[in-house]
């Protein structure tokens, strides 16, 4: 166990004190000492505190920067450049004679400011190489997008092309048969973002990403979900999550879908020319604009964030995900409505289930139907603006 530092046993004597005294302070205490990864525990005579977690956590969702030097589950950094080539480095692992014929092609193209042919080694030629290796990249995702191994096997290395996304809010036991279908039934790249450890649900999350380090990218934060009585937004871990994604294709995942086949590669494939998402369950509104009932398959005007499959870069161009929604009842279909382009549920049963459903200690009722109305509102907005 590792030892606690006299400031972070100093800010827990603090927060005894001010409990002691029913001081409002007590909270803001608390916060900076879990932001100091020591979960603090209150007993009849002060205070207790558990050793540090093994992996790293980030105060806020707002604090894990996107675009530089972050540090995942395990301390690794992640940069920009790092996932640009890393991005790269893959389309050439499945292409190994791509840059040969780039080159030639780049040598024999005509440069048309003075007529003269580009040579190879050139900064025109390198400005074409580059737009050829990108044009290849585009017109390969869907042969990048791989079946799912056998029965009985699962990938090593994940696909280059799919990531997985999961928000974890507590719920250690569906987490794991979540991860574990999606192990051993898909080859998709998995991204999760830990809410503050509910219930031990991100000690699990760095045990399976430990397990599969080549499939499984954890990140964990202090904060807890606004519907479990902390300040973590829906809407915020949803984005931060797609912010963080560098594949063609990201697919909305909840922990408590649970696949029992590879229900990844179909959605993922019916995501080409102006259909910018697929998903397992799809809904029309009803003539009021507040009620929707189930439709598909084919084309639906929105999508339900069970199992979800979305162009990443349709997704960025719509904005993300909704900040306002804090909570995920209906935040769902309103991101689906601000896509760029069509919506549709494949034809054919995907091998999909539901474990549960939220229940009502997980969530306060009133807090719950407050915050689905004013994303309803936003939803009628869309509808009569006639985005959707």
């Amino acid at each position: 166990m590792n030892e606690v530092s006299k400031h972070v046993n100093g800010l827990a004597g603090q927060r005894a004190e001010a409990r002691a005294e029913d001081d409002p302070a007590t909270a803001e205490v608390r916060q900076e000492v879990r932001g100091g990864s020591r979960p603090v525990g209150d007993t009849e005579g002060g205070h207790t505190l558990e050793s540090e977690p093994p992996f790293h956590v980030w105060p806020t969702i707002e604090s894990i920067p996107v675009d530089s030097g972050a540090r995942d589950d395990h301390g690794a950094e992640h940069s920009a450049g790092d996932r640009a080539e890393a991005a790269g480095e893959a389309v050439v692992e499945r292409h190994p004679g791509g840059r040969e014929h780039a080159a030639g092609g780049a040598a024999k193209t005509p440069n048309v400011d003075d007529g003269t042919r580009n040579e190879v080694g050139t900064e025109s030629m390198v400005a074409s190489q580059v737009l050829w290796d990108s044009t290849l990249a585009a017109s390969r995702l869907q042969e990048a997008i791989s079946a799912a191994p056998a029965t009985g096997e699962h990938a090593e290395a994940p696909s280059p092309v799919v990531t997985v996304a999961l928000l974890v809010d507590g719920h250690p036991a569906d987490l794991r048969t979540c991860v574990d279908a999606l192990i051993h039934h898909t080859d998709a790249k998995i991204l999760a973002l830990d809410l503050g450890d509910v219930d031990g649900a991100g000690v699990v999350l760095h045990e399976l990403a430990e397990r599969h380090p080549e499939r499984i990218t954890a990140w964990h934060v202090a904060e807890t979900p606004y519907w479990r009585g902390g300040t973590a937004g829906w809407g915020a871990g949803r984005d931060k999550l797609l912010r963080l994604d560098t594949e063609g294709v990201h697919v909305v995942m909840d922990t408590a879908t649970i696949v029992d086949g590879d229900a990844i590669t179909p959605l993922a494939r019916a995501v080409t020319g102006e259909v910018v998402a697929a998903g397992w369950k799809g809904v029309d509104p009803g003539e009021s604009g507040h009620d929707w009932h189930e439709a598909g398959p084919g084309e639906v005007r929105g999508l339900l964030g069970y199992l979800m499959a979305v162009r990443r870069d349709a997704a960025l161009e719509a904005g993300g995900f909704p900040a306002e929604a804090r909570y995920d009842r209906h935040a769902d279909l309103e991101f689906s409505l601000r896509l760029p382009g069509k919506l549709v549920v494949p034809e054919g049963r995907l091998p999909v289930r539901r474990e549960r459903r939220r229940s009502a200690p997980d969530v306060d009722t009133e807090y719950g139907e407050a915050d689905s109305r004013r994303t309803d509102d936003r939803i009628a907005g869309l509808l009569r603006s006639g985005d959707r």
